[in-house]
């Protein structure tokens, strides 16, 4: 059923119920500053401080809900998008929930490239991504679907191969599956309905956004001070890849300075040595709660 975009001013945001998204889904909303209480117990939760209600469902359903207008707004992996084939706009990538779609085969079996797949049976819970894999490459394969422990098909006999999602790569090791080719890289995505909303709904929506933005972008920054020679600080101003230039303020001993800035935080080891080599001491990194961009 669908809800026309104007039937409420709140946001609804669709995101999954249980599994390896939620709990980190969750975690960002906190971090944006949204309140709100037994989310574990209810399937549509209101927040307290901002005009929002989150639709608590499974991941495979977010798509569609999101396609059709039911949540404007909807937190999953691109594998559950593309495979439903939604017509929604990705707003952002979130850079969790990372893993990849990928065919697998018994290791040291007779399967041990993409031509060898012809005729072959492959058991996935992605049967329009895998059918269209091999569709592009005029390989016939049966597409078996199931939900739910894949890796175990070949053992079963249930299939010749399969085509399941892949994080570590360990529970297909433990079944004695070899990794063969990748299918789709997925991340978890901000996906928004392509159904009219209105100007309240938008306006909510790029606030939304703003924080986000803040958050993560504070997430991979630190907050690092220095005491520097004066001299020095022109040649630290090209070693630190800061957002914005950085602070110098003079200190009690003459000739010093205290740099302040921000850095993205997988820079700051590399630049650490050189910003010691010019002078630099006392360095002390923080953490960032969120910025305003």
């Amino acid at each position: 059923m669908q809800r026309t975009a104007d039937s409420t001013t709140s946001l609804r945001i669709a995101i999954q119920k249980s599994g390896r998204l939620t709990d980190k889904t969750i975690d960002l909303l906190k971090g944006i500053g949204l309140r709100f209480d037994d989310y574990k117990r209810n399937l549509l939760v209101k927040c307290r401080n901002f005009d929002v209600e989150l639709l608590l469902i499974r991941d495979d359903d977010i798509p569609e809900y999101v396609q059709d207008g039911v949540c404007d707004l909807g937190f999953v992996g691109a594998n559950e998008t593309q495979e439903k084939g939604a017509d929604v706009t990705v707003l952002r990538g979130l850079d969790y929930g990372i893993c990849r779609l990928s065919l697998a085969a018994r290791k040291n079996g007779d399967i041990q490239s993409i031509q060898d797949f012809e005729g072959k049976s492959i058991a996935t819970s992605y049967p329009n991504l895998t059918r269209n894999f091999f569709g592009k490459r005029d390989i016939n394969a049966e597409i078996v679907t199931i939900s739910g422990a894949v890796e175990i098909a070949p053992r079963l006999e249930v299939a010749d191969a399969i085509c399941d999602l892949v994080s570590t790569g360990n529970t297909l090791k433990a079944n004695g599956l070899e990794e063969l080719e990748t299918i789709l890289e997925s991340e978890t995505q901000l996906i928004r309905t392509n159904k009219e909303l209105s100007s309240g709904k938008k306006q909510l929506i790029e606030k939304f956004l703003q924080r986000m933005d803040g958050h993560q972008q504070a997430e991979r920054s630190r907050y690092i001070m220095m005491n520097a020679p004066e001299e020095a600080v022109p040649k630290i101003k090209e070693i630190i890849p800061s957002l914005k230039s950085p602070t110098v303020m003079p200190l009690a001993d003459n000739g010093m300075v205290a740099v302040h800035t921000v850095i993205p935080i997988d820079e700051f080891w590399v630049v650490m040595e050189k910003l010691k080599a010019e002078g630099a001491s006392g360095i002390v990194i923080l953490p960032i709660e969120s910025m305003i961009l």
